[in-house]
């Protein structure tokens, strides 16, 4: 069945048509991608702006008809960080809802954490062993550890690279003061979940997923996405320590000209860098492998076995 998941995320409205079989891979068929960065366009009340609300019914509208266009048969609709942590989620979700006939799903962090663990889990097979998954979105990170298809330990903490850039590093190129404070909170922050995790045993096979692992990838030298899905990609924290003071001292511009990063997700690299470069260090990585599959793949997957149990 071709099926297509709506992912109202906190950088992007992303729309993945897939074909779908159960025991089979799921197979991409088209994406569409519309850049919001929702987690940028929320006011001093923590609420999404009456533009950002505009923006997000016309794109969800635009996404359908590209679901009607492709032959879609089920659309399954979610909502991350950005909408869940709003102080008007409730309305947008409402409005969205009544504009387009859309009901998103809310996912909650745990939960982003969990299927995304499912696609990596799904992906590197059981011969991975026990894995650590690492994910950085726009609002959140998301780590979680396990032995099978659901992890033992999975966290969301509001360390997204989109939400730590908007909230704390206004400067173009950043103050080096609020670099340092940055660094600081991010570190304290997950510092506060790695007992969690250590308690659990040294994993066998530390994973990456999103955008922002992959630019950071591409920086230190992996292969370009051109090169296709099952070529091996990895990160080293030795890479991050050399890219982390040159991202630093750098205009979003500047970065924008770097191999593999997008115009649209320069701006918040820093912060992604910092974050990846804290959750290496402290989680004690020195080298992690990016998976082309995330949380998207992961609500597929789960749909699937959904049906089969049916």
């Amino acid at each position: 069945m071709r099926l297509g998941v709506l992912d109202v995320g906190s950088n992007t409205v992303h729309l993945l048509v897939v074909d779908a079989y159960q025991g089979a891979r799921p197979l991409p068929a088209y994406s569409h991608k519309a850049e919001l960065r929702l987690a940028e366009l929320l006011d001093a009340a923590g609420a999404i702006s009456a533009e950002g609300v505009d923006r997000l019914v016309t794109t969800v509208r635009e996404a359908l008809e590209v679901a009607e266009d492709k032959g879609v048969e089920d659309v399954l609709p979610f909502a991350t960080s950005a909408v869940r942590e709003a102080s008007n989620g409730g309305e947008v979700l409402d409005r969205v809802a009544a504009e387009t006939g859309v009901r998103l799903g809310v996912l909650s962090g745990p939960d982003e954490a969990r299927l995304t663990f499912l696609a990596v889990r799904r992906w590197f097979g059981w011969s991975s062993g026990r894995l650590l998954v690492l994910d950085i979105g726009g609002g959140s990170l998301e780590v979680a550890y396990g032995m099978d298809e659901e992890p033992d330990a999975a966290v969301s903490l509001p360390l997204g690279a989109g939400r730590l850039t908007n909230d704390r590093l206004p400067a173009d190129p950043p103050d080096p003061e609020d670099v340092r404070a940055l660094r600081r909170h991010v570190r304290a922050e997950i510092a506060r979940i790695v007992g969690e995790f250590s308690r659990l045993g040294a994993p066998d096979h530390v994973v990456a997923t999103s955008k922002t692992f992959k630019q950071l990838a591409r920086l230190g030298g992996a292969a370009r996405s051109a090169e296709g899905l099952y070529v091996q990609r990895e990160l080293s924290r030795a890479a991050l320590v050399e890219w982390v003071p040159r991202l630093g001292g750098m205009t979003a511009a500047q970065r924008a000209e770097l191999p593999g990063v997008s115009a649209g997700r320069a701006r918040q690299l820093l912060a992604g860098a910092l974050v990846a470069e804290a959750a290496m260090e402290l989680f004690a990585v020195e080298a992690l492998e990016i998976c082309p599959w995330a949380l998207r793949e992961g609500v597929i997957l789960r749909r699937l076995d959904q049906l089969r149990g049916a």
